[in-house]
Formats: C-alpha cells, sequence, structure tokens
C-alpha cells in the first residue's frame, strides 16, 4: 500500500497537480492538509476521474481543512479531538484494516513565546493533546500529515539559525519527539534516510531562488506505529512538484508498505 501525504496549499486551486501527482506516484491513500474548503466545495469528480472514489472531508470555510482519498474503500473514523479551538485539523479513517490519520498541527505564527504570542501557544497546546492521544498508540496506525515541526538538526537547512525560529525551537521539537515515542512510532522518512542526510519538505515563498538555496525544512511527516513500521519497503519526498508552475510550498511524501 502506497501512502501519500501533502499539504496543498489549496485543494482547488492545485487540482491539477495532485492529478499530475497521482499519475506519477499513483498512491493507494492521499492525505492532504490546508484543503481551504468546505466539504461540499471539493472537487470529489476530479478525484474519481483519477480512480480516488473513497474520499472523507473534514473542511472549512477559508482556511485548514484535511482529506483523505482512496483507491479502496474506507470507513470514517471519530476524529482525534487534538485542537483547542475545534478546528478543521484532524480526520481518520480505516483502509484494508489499517488505521490511517492525518493531521495540520497549527503552524505557531513568528515569534516563540506563548505569552506574547497566541498562535504559539495553540500549536503548544495542540502538541500537549497529541502526546495523550496518543500515548500507546496500538499497532496498526499510520498518522500523516503536516506537523509542523522540523524535528532533528538535520531536518533544517541550518540548525543553528533555526534554533530561535518557529517549527524548530526546542520546546517545539521536544514535545513532538515525546509523541512519537509515547506513541511507540516509527519515523518512516528517517528510517529509510537516516542522519545526517538532509531531508527536507518545505521551502517558503519568500525564497524566490528555492531550489539553487535550498534553505528547507522537513515539517511534513509519515509515522507508523507497532509491526506497521516493519513493512517499510520505500520512503519518498517528490521534491520536483515545488519547481511546478504556482506550486504548494510543501512537497508531498510518500511512503510504500508491505
Amino acid at each position: 500500500m502506497r501512502i501519500a501525504s501533502w499539504n496543498i496549499n489549496s485543494v482547488r486551486l492545485r487540482i491539477g497537480h495532485l492529478a499530475r501527482f497521482v499519475d506519477l506516484a499513483k498512491p493507494d491513500v492521499l492525505c492532504l492538509q490546508e484543503i481551504k474548503c468546505r466539504e461540499g466545495e471539493f472537487p470529489r469528480n476530479a478525484f474519481a476521474d483519477m480512480g480516488m472514489r473513497h474520499l472523507h472531508i473534514v473542511g472549512q470555510k477559508g482556511w485548514h481543512g484535511v482529506a483523505i482519498i482512496s483507491k479502496h474503500r474506507l470507513e470514517r473514523l471519530p476524529c482525534p479531538p487534538l485542537c483547542p479551538s475545534e478546528e478543521a485539523r484532524t480526520a481518520a479513517v480505516q483502509v484494508k484494516g489499517l488505521v490511517i490519520q492525518t493531521l495540520y498541527v497549527p503552524a505557531g505564527g513568528e515569534t516563540p513565546d506563548p505569552a506574547t504570542n497566541p498562535k504559539f501557544a495553540h500549536k503548544l497546546a495542540f502538541l500537549e493533546r497529541m502526546k495523550a492521544w496518543y500515548r500507546g498508540a496500538g499497532s496498526n496506525l499510520v498518522l500523516t500529515g503536516d506537523l509542523n515541526v522540523a524535528p532533528g538538526e538535520h531536518d533544517v537547512w541550518s540548525h543553528k539559525q533555526l534554533l530561535d525560529i518557529v517549527s524548530h525551537t526546542p520546546v517545539e521539537t521536544e514535545a513532538l519527539e515525546a509523541v512519537r515515542i509515547g506513541g511507540g512510532f516509527t519515523d518512516l522518512a528517517r528510517a529509510q534516510t537516516p542522519p545526517p542526510a538532509k531531508l527536507f519538505t518545505w521551502w517558503s515563498y519568500r525564497n524566490h531562488d528555492w531550489a539553487a538555496s535550498n534553505r528547507g525544512r522537513r515539517l511534513d511527516h509519515v509515522w507508523a506505529s507497532g509491526d506497521v513500521a516493519a513493512g517499510l519497503k520505500a520512503s519518498q519526498v517528490f521534491v520536483e512538484t515545488r519547481g511546478w508552475e504556482r506550486p504548494s510550498d510543501h512537497a508531498p511524501v510518500m511512503v510504500t508498505l508491505r
């Protein structure tokens, strides 16, 4: 089974990119974040044309929103109650006996101080809820999404320069690692490509020559619990999508599981 995750930054604006990616990578399950639409506005017919007819959409007007699209029948499961503001940031399904969840963790704003920045406080609260929810997550869970944290030294272009930048501060990286360890998860991308290899999934729109400077961060993740992780065959970041016309600032991540 091939499971992909992509912060698409508007599913309607980039439906052509999604069709191109599905044709290229042929995922069985596609988890999307930041779809930026409500359920009735989601381009269902376009995904049906791609051969992906089974959908679970958790949308919101204009902002946030997540979706899980599958070639195979899926069963909708209750969304994990992780967002203190009850925004559309979580979705969960079961496909062929495998539980798949996708998350869109809040970005956290610009200032890494919860006392002065409510957005950062919101992000830390979300991560705290993740710690409690995923403790002892079970043996058949795949967790995907834009977790908005670059956890390791080699998941950013400069560890020293980004230690005070939201997404790589110690309070965030330590919280995310506590979620991973407490849930018994394996970080599948790093299982396939261990440090010190650099691995990025996001490049800022502010950097016009993103490929030349390669000032990226690994914000998008696919984790697996228990025996599921042992079935990892491959993991790939489709960096080329960042160079497509009017791209998302994130690139999709896909894992192949036995």
